[in-house]
């Protein structure tokens, strides 16, 4: 080992690193309000957070809850200050975000509250070890039940924590904040590139804006006319394995990228084929945006459309833009089935849609391709951002890397 460093049950830390459970570390470890309490939610008033409010390090407060004033001056116990940190008992247990300073009244229902007592620990700090590796083995050890798992209020209060002097805790934080910040940044610019992306598919694959040097009219054509699934399929069964097979979790939503792929395994169900250039697009619950071209032969799910060009017309890149647009996925997800809505090529057929000539399908479909490629060097960087943060983190809330 190291000199100057110890052996603990958190790891390896600096000899004078204390480790302390957070009920040594806290004034106050509650549970926010359990039970029914849809009759109480108000049109507007004080947010009530609940576990799909907390997202890792921050509060979203896209889809909340409000309760009167004079309902959150009852529940005292789980009402939230500035400084407190709100942890997902259920769903994704050990999620965890440090409530603003200034975010003002909030309650807080079915999420564990920790009040730091801030002459011994940081808020920010202590959220940091719960979203490391060193608070996430911890919760995950101790999880109780079966689908549903859950974290209970006792385990929380005997969570393990690395503390060093309120100083380094304080220069931690911020380093991590600092790279978190560069997240947010990422992901804003993302946002706002895939936004520009989406008008710029609205502008020229319906004609609005012409490219330059492109004139005349776009025939008018249904999706059926102009594509078509293909109809191959193998069964594994009787043709062995096949060693890249893609299936719906293998295409990532909105990116037309792929995360990955499988192999078959000789008792598979069947599956459709695929080659380069033909355009995949997810039927199970359309909304999700599912869509990839191959740039390779394979096999995938039969949840999978395999879409090719009908006619010499219409070009695969072309096709490939068109089924990203919104008003392609409208019409796919009128779906039939409730439980597992899946598109119904009977009305996506009958899409209606504008054709240019082939060239001008070129040149449209080259334009928004070069924005694809600069929403996917976006979201390498991304994710090599994402994967930095999580060695920095393990460098400084354990100590091998010191601040101070």
């Amino acid at each position: 080992m190291k000199p100057g460093y110890k052996q603990t049950e958190v790891g390896v830390i600096p000899e004078e690193w204390d480790v302390r459970t957070i009920r040594d570390v806290s004034d106050m470890v509650t549970v926010g309000f359990v039970g029914s309490m849809a009759h109480l939610f108000t049109s507007n008033g004080v947010p009530l957070l609940r576990g799909q409010n907390v997202l890792p390090g921050r509060i979203e407060l896209t889809d909340s809850k409000f309760i009167s004033p004079q309902t959150h001056s009852l529940w005292k116990k789980s009402a939230l200050r500035g400084g407190d940190i709100v942890i997902v008992r259920v769903g994704y247990p050990g999620t965890s975000a440090v409530i603003p300073r200034d975010f003002g009244a909030a309650n807080a229902a079915s999420l564990v509250v920790v009040r730091p007592d801030s002459s011994c620990i940081d808020s920010d700090f202590m959220c940091w070890v719960l979203l490391s590796d060193i608070g996430r083995r911890q919760v995950k050890a101790a999880l109780v039940g079966g689908a549903q798992q859950v974290i209970n209020i006792g385990t929380v209060a005997s969570l393990l924590l690395p503390v060093p002097a309120n100083s380094e805790q304080r220069a931690i934080a911020e380093a991590l904040s600092d790279v978190d910040g560069l997240l947010g940044g990422l992901d804003r610019l993302i946002a706002k590139k895939r936004d520009l992306k989406q008008a710029a598919m609205q502008q020229l694959l319906t004609g609005q804006t012409r490219l330059p040097g492109f004139h005349g009219e776009w025939e008018v054509k249904t999706f059926g006319e102009v594509a078509i699934p293909r109809r191959e399929r193998i069964d594994p069964r009787r043709t062995g394995v096949h060693d890249f097979c893609i299936e719906l979790e293998h295409i990532e939503s909105g990116s037309g990228q792929i995360l990955g792929s499988t192999s078959t395994g000789t008792q598979a169900s069947l599956k459709s084929i695929f080659h380069p250039g033909d355009v995949l697009f997810g039927k199970l619950r359309a909304y999700l945006r599912k869509y990839w071209r191959a740039t390779r032969s394979g096999v995938c799910s039969t949840e999978i459309w395999v879409l090719v060009p009908r006619e010499a017309a219409l070009t695969s890149e072309f096709l490939f833009q068109i089924i990203q647009t919104d008003d392609f996925i409208d019409a796919a997800s009128n779906s039939y089935g409730t439980h597992m809505p899946r598109s119904d090529w009977n009305v996506v057929k009958n899409y209606e849609l504008k054709i240019p000539l082939a060239p001008e399908q070129t040149a449209i479909a080259s334009v928004l391709t070069e924005m694809d490629a600069e929403l996917a060097a976006l979201e390498q960087r991304r994710e090599k951002t994402r994967a930095l943060k999580q060695a920095i983190m393990q460098e400084l809330l354990t100590g091998r890397t010191r601040l101070l």
